[in-house]
């Protein structure tokens, strides 16, 4: 399966690799995830608010399995938002099953507009077609926001309207940049009985090079006839967790201080870095929504449209290619990817741009940085995440532990890896726009 989530890209917290270490020779469990896997999941979404058996759950080795599991077992066609995660869509093409893009609201991304989502399919179902399953996320990748919990909710209540699943990808929740001014809140709280809430655990609380997620299922009869029916589809098509990973996952459910200490400074690092790219990009020109969850930011270019044009820039191919030139080989040319892979229209100006990327590699002095951030006990992390102090640098380039209290805390953006990243994309936008401004 394909990495499915960009990462915070920091190591895992050094007990998550002893349990990997220590289940090297363990024999595989069952597809779908072992009795300690599931019951670490319905703690978790227990943590959130969300009441979870653990036999309504399941696990498998990244989100896309899952989500492939559960296009398998609900059948027909599949509604997706326009933009959206890159491996939502690969998931009903590998089963041959039609997608359709409902648009997003200029606000947010991650759930479809309600009107737009009803149009779509009354539309596609007079022209034969059968949508069943409607794939949203609360913390939206790839446009770093979170949709109103009121929008969500008459998007929702229109997808039961109509008879159809929803799949609420929720793998950023825990990673709201401004916990207190941001509100989330799962469509499983709103429509318990018709959303399956999946989380793929690389965007968050392990390493996305040991691809592990989880999905929980309502806890009705629907519910049950969908739960075996994926978890059969997982017997058949997907190779159960590695014992190593599952033991991992098992263990970064739980939260113990390491792990959400490592999520805190994550989401720290990322809520600065997001701002600085953000700042690039609009000083450019851009127009980027505020980025509030997550570690990436989307921007539109189309008000450039004229000044890319002249170096033979008209779509979104066009941009990532010549983004992605511009900023010359290494690792901070991955942080771009245009609008054509999240299923955006063809001829927009838009692109993507991760953070992870920027970060370089300076030795792993950030992640020597973040190693010792500050732990918040489990419960608190999954409701606030509030994000532990900056990490001060003792030397050019070379970030040290998170400094004391009342001690002046420098931005990551100051570092000179990222730092020397962030002007060579504005170098790059400024270049291909004919550096006018």
């Amino acid at each position: 399966m394909q990495q499915a989530v960009p990462d915070a890209g920091l190591p895992p917290p050094a007990e998550l690799v002893d349990g990997f270490a220590g289940a090297a020779t363990a024999a595989p469990g069952p597809p779908g995830g072992g009795p300690e896997l599931r019951a670490a999941a319905a703690g978790y979404w227990h943590r959130r608010g969300l009441a979870t058996d653990p036999g309504r759950t399941l696990a498998a080795p990244g989100g896309p399995a899952l989500l492939l599991a559960l296009v398998a077992a609900v059948g027909g066609e599949v509604l997706l938002p326009r933009p959206s995660a890159s491996w939502y869509a690969a998931q009903p093409a590998i089963l041959g099953r039609a997608v359709h893009r409902v648009p997003t609201t200029a606000e947010s991304g991650g759930a479809p507009d309600p009107v737009a989502l009803l149009e779509t399919v009354r539309r596609v179902r007079a022209e034969g077609g059968d949508p069943r399953l409607l794939v949203l996320s609360v913390a939206d990748d790839p446009t770093g926001t979170v949709p109103p919990p009121e929008l969500v909710h008459e998007a929702c209540e229109a997808a039961a309207r109509e008879g159809l699943l929803v799949v609420s990808d929720e793998t950023y929740r825990d990673t709201l940049h401004d916990p207190h001014a941001t509100v989330l809140v799962s469509p499983a709280e709103m429509l318990p009985d018709d959303v399956v809430v999946l989380a793929d655990l690389g965007g968050t609380l392990t390493p996305p090079g040991w691809p592990a997620a989880v999905a929980r299922f309502p806890a009705t009869r629907a519910g049950t006839v969908l739960h075996t029916a994926a978890l059969a589809v997982l017997g058949t098509a997907v190779p159960p967790l590695p014992p190593p990973v599952e033991a991992a996952a098992a263990a970064a459910l739980a939260e113990p201080p390491a792990v959400t200490g490592r999520l805190a400074a994550a989401v720290r690092l990322h809520t600065a870095l997001t701002a600085a790219v953000r700042d690039v990009l609009t000083a450019a020109g851009a127009l980027v929504r505020p980025p509030q969850a997550g570690y990436h930011v989307y921007a539109d270019l189309e008000a450039l449209r004229r000044d890319l044009a002249r170096g033979g820039v008209v779509d979104a191919v066009d941009l990532e290619a010549a983004v992605v030139r511009a900023l010359g080989p290494g690792a901070r040319a991955c942080a771009v990817a245009g609008a054509q892979r999240f299923g955006d229209d063809l001829t927009a100006l838009r692109l993507r741009v991760t953070t992870a990327p920027l970060l370089g590699d300076a030795g792993g002095a950030h992640a020597a940085a973040l190693a010792p951030a500050r732990a918040r006990p489990p419960a608190a992390a999954a409701t606030t995440l509030t994000p532990a102090p900056v990490a001060v640098p003792t030397a050019p380039g070379v970030p040290a532990a998170p400094g004391t209290a009342g001690e002046e805390q420098p931005d990551p953006a100051e570092w000179p890896q990222v730092a020397e990243a962030l002007r060579s994309l504005g170098s790059a936008l400024t270049e291909l726009t004919g550096a006018r401004r």
